[in-house]
């Protein structure tokens, strides 16, 4: 389930409150006094044999009592009772159900289920949404709804919470009250065994009230879902997250550097960079950056001036903004020129500008003027320290009428340190919505909050550009390795069966041979050609050069066979557990000033498989240089994962250092993320070292870890990956086409397409006319998240830049009971069956996805569109006082065959 009758759960018009209580300190009391408190609208109805009534209302002794149907149950009864009574409000007709009540996750019942999934069971045949167990409730202050037991009401506002802590988000609660905070949406989810954040997110995504969704996250149980869910609301919205529990998970059971180097909380940060969040790491925070991202401060760049007059305070700033890796604007001469003229001449002459303590408001308007028509600023921050000469009220309506009047699309961020002497010129700045903060580290914190989410959003809407060749693996010769190995019992691949994998993805190995005795070494070695490296082979050995495993430069066969048995000896010397030992003989690599990195893939229990990227070689795990992200991968994602690291800055190479050939990595990195689509079985890939010059890659050592599972490999992915299987090559009137997904890289085509379409054919599709489609209008039509939505275009399959002749899309609810469809395909190519042949295959996928309805809106004056729709099986009607025709199809009892 998803959104599917949650708009009982948040906009209910009865409340009924099974455990209502006129017992002091009782949950049940609580409940009946918040709803009261807060003055709902509609009934409240108590529950609860014991009293005649509770909190003066007429109290009902069960269910089958209540006169009316709740659309909502607040339930804070004993957890044995929680399946039985959610079977009855289901019988009644309730939707939604607030479960206060806590121990259900482990107690069991008769039939050994737990309690919390008996209560589940019992509410599925009804489609009854429940809120918790284990969680405070809710609050919808514009609804008057207080369905919850928090020790205080929450003031109305436009920001929506979603937290999993109980406790905490009570000290949120206080903390926001006091400080003037209030909330559309204030939601526990306590322990999410129905309604989760995935749900949550996509109903607040739609809902206006919500300007903005900061959220507290423990744990996420359904990823896909989540993601999904994060990033269709991120594109609406700013979505703001805390994510506690930082610390490092899993790197023990490890079998690869990969492993030891992903922690869990690494994985989060780069799931909710993908989705287009920003994570914070504070309450205050949190809150901070809510304020920065709802205001109109959006900055076009990242580079910030300092407007000061106060030495002090402008250093602060300016350490908080370098330490913390932003930009400090350089002012060009212009500027520094206008400066000198209204500025005393001890002013700094840099940024940041003190323009000295006496600066009156005059002063400060004039300097902040000059500034925001600085070509090389995208932001100021206007620092104030109260001074006994200047009014600090003044000063803030110079800033102000600024602000008003010339403003010219730069941001603008402002500190006014103290406490009661600005408190007025504090509330002046927010009247006209300049975010303003106590003190100047805490302004630069907001600001490159703005900055992250920027470059967050733009990597959810960037165009990626296309892979420059062709890539087809030999999938099957990858699989058949792997089923061997597994067939023999064994989980950890050989180097050369692990290089023979990475090969079928045309990732460029060195000839690897294995040997069982120095002898056969020495005679590997020979027909090899020296110089050789020799390494030892063993499962029970992960890190060769922990035990002396890897000998390099190996110019002939007896230098091979001593290297061998020494290293035998020494292997069984420090490892008695190994119980058969081999080697691995290899060409040298000769790639003189290569760089040694690390690519590798692991799967995390909650994201599934994620790809790492860093500097290699034997110390990777103490230079820790690494960054993590979720496949599928692109050309642009695997360029923003290669910047994300240290390493990044030397690979552009330096002095008589040659830049490698980035190009060549980005390619490993996108065949590691298709391999683990492709794949199910691997569970961790470690290419340690990858060298890396300016004459392309080389996997040196490679570890592939296996593992038996019956999950598709897709299916395992947080994102949907491309869809392959769906292409089709079709022949529409004797024009041989390819109807395919829709991808990223296809933007500049699709722009292209749309452009050149009839204004007619635009207004049938839109509604309306649009003479130039936007950036992120194309992006949002490109860029789709193929769980939830598709789009087959029609290209012809051949030549190096096929253009977009049709395309057809759907969009389907969350819970995938109806999807709505529009198409369009280009003038020349109408009346010639391409209309009818999107339309069938988006029919049979929808069919096949199990969706129950296909819905469309048609102009009444588009008479080959709806002709269309009635040959393929559509009813369709008028929406009243419209000239719009609204078309329908039942995919589950309708094959549609035209």
């Amino acid at each position: 389930m998803s959104i599917r009758n949650l708009g009982y759960l948040f906009e209910p018009r009865s409340v009924a409150v099974l455990g209502a209580s006129n017992r002091q300190k009782s949950i049940g009391r609580e409940v009946m006094r918040n709803l009261l408190t807060a003055e709902f609208a509609g009934p409240i109805m108590p529950v609860n044999p014991k009293y005649t009534a509770v909190a003066g209302v007429l109290s009902h002794p069960n269910v089958q009592s209540l006169p009316v149907v709740p659309d909502l149950a607040i339930i804070c009864t004993p957890a044995p009772t929680i399946p039985g009574l959610i079977a009855e409000l289901g019988e009644r007709g309730t939707k939604a159900a607030v479960v206060i009540s806590a121990g259900l996750k482990h107690a069991t019942t008769e039939d050994g289920r737990t309690l919390q999934q008996a209560m589940l069971d019992a509410g599925r045949p009804h489609m009854m949404r429940i809120l918790g167990p284990n969680c405070l409730g809710l609050l919808v202050p514009g609804q008057h709804l207080n369905a919850s037991f928090a020790h205080r009401p929450a003031l109305p506002g436009s920001v929506a919470l979603i937290h999993q802590s109980g406790a905490l988000c009570t000290a949120l609660l206080d903390w926001a009250t006091t400080n003037g905070i209030g909330f559309s949406h204030f939601v526990s989810i306590g322990d999410g065994a129905d309604v989760d954040f995935g749900d949550v997110l996509d109903y607040l995504g739609g809902d206006p009230d919500a300007r903005a969704i900061l959220m507290y996250v423990e744990s996420i149980q359904h990823a896909r879902k989540f993601m999904s869910a994060a990033r269709a609301g991120a594109r609406n919205k700013p979505v703001v997250v805390i994510k506690a529990g930082r610390a490092l998970e899993g790197a023990r059971a490890a079998a690869s550097h990969t492993g030891a180097l992903m922690g869990s909380d690494d994985v989060y940060d780069a799931a909710i960079r993908r989705a287009g969040m920003l994570r914070v790491f504070s309450t205050r925070e949190m809150f901070d950056a809510v304020e920065t991202l709802t205001s109109k401060c959006r900055p076009r760049g990242e580079r910030m001036a300092i407007l000061t007059n106060g030495g002090g305070p402008g250093v602060i700033a300016t350490d908080e903004l370098v330490l913390s890796g932003g930009v400090l604007a350089p002012l060009s001469a212009e500027t520094i020129e206008k400066l000198d003229k209204v500025l005393p001449h001890t002013w700094s002459r840099a940024n940041p500008v003190d323009i000295i303590g006496d600066a009156d408001s005059h002063r400060y308007a004039k300097s902040l003027e000059i500034l925001i028509e600085d070509e090389n600023v995208d932001c100021v921050l206007v620092l104030h320290a109260p001074t006994a000469v200047v009014s600090s009220d003044g000063a803030a309506e110079g800033i102000v009428k600024v602000a008003s009047e010339k403003r010219n699309g730069k941001a603008l961020i402002a500190s006014w340190l103290g406490g009661a002497t600005v408190a007025r010129a504090r509330r002046r700045l927010s009247d006209v919505g300049i975010p303003n903060y106590d003190t100047p580290e805490e302004a630069v914190r907001a600001f490159l909050h703005i900055v992250q989410y920027g470059r967050n959003q733009a990597l959810l809407m960037e165009t990626p550009t296309s892979i420059p060749e062709a890539f087809e693996p030999v999938v099957e010769s990858a699989r058949l390795v792997i089923e061997s190995s597994l067939a023999d019992g064994h989980e950890i691949l050989s180097e050369p069966e692990a290089k023979a994998v990475l090969a079928a993805y045309g990732i460029p190995v060195v000839k690897t041979r294995i040997a069982s005795t120095p002898e056969e070494a020495a005679r590997v070695a020979s027909q090899l050609g020296f110089p050789v490296a020799l390494k030892i082979l063993a499962d029970e050995i992960t890190h060769k050069s922990d035990v002396g495993g890897v000998v390099l430069d190996l110019e002939t066969s007896p230098e091979v066979q001593s290297a061998a048995a020494a290293m035998a000896d020494r292997v069984r010397q420090l490892r008695p557990d190994v119980q058969r030992i081999g080697f691995t003989v290899q060409s040298m690599a000769r790639r003189p000033g290569a760089y040694e990195l690390i690519v590798g893939a692991a799967t995390d229990p909650i994201f599934g498989p994620v790809i790492l990227f860093g500097e290699g070689g034997t110390a990777v795990e103490v230079i820790a240089d690494k960054a993590i992200a979720l496949p599928p991968l692109n050309m642009k994602l695997a360029s923003e994962l290669i910047d994300s690291t240290r390493v990044a800055r030397r690979l552009r190479g330096y002095r008589d250092r040659q830049p490698v050939d980035r190009q060549a990595i980005q390619h490993i990195l996108i065949r590691i993320a298709q391999l683990v689509a492709d794949v199910p079985e691997i569970a961790e890939i470690d290419i340690n070292p990858l060298l890396a010059d300016d004459r392309g890659v080389l996997a040196l050592d490679a570890r592939i870890r296996v593992q038996k599972t019956d999950v598709r490999g897709a299916d395992r992915l947080a994102i949907r990956p491309y869809p392959k299987e769906l292409e089709e090559l079709v022949n529409v009137d004797g024009l041989d086409l390819m109807l395919r997904p829709i991808r990223p890289e296809d933007e500049p085509n699709h722009k292209k397409f749309l452009d050149e379409l009839d204004p007619k054919d635009i207004r049938f599709r839109f509604f309306g006319s649009i003479r130039n489609f936007a950036h992120s209008q194309l992006a949002r039509l490109t860029q789709i998240d193929y769980d939830r939505e598709m789009a087959f275009i029609a290209v012809e399959p051949h030549g190096s830049n096929p253009h977009t002749i049709g395309v057809v899309r759907i969009v389907c609810d969350p819970d995938n009971v109806e999807a709505e469809f529009a198409i369009i395909v280009r003038s020349e190519m109408k009346r010639r069956g391409l209309g009818r042949a999107l339309m069938k295959k988006m029919i049979d996928y929808s069919r096949g996805r199990g969706t129950r309805w296909l819905v469309g809106e048609v102009l009444a004056e588009n008479r080959s569109m709806l002709n269309l729709a009635r040959n393929l099986g559509f009813e369709t009607e008028r929406i009243p006082g419209e000239a719009v025709m609204k078309v329908r199809l039942n995919l589950q009892n309708n094959p549609a065959d035209g």
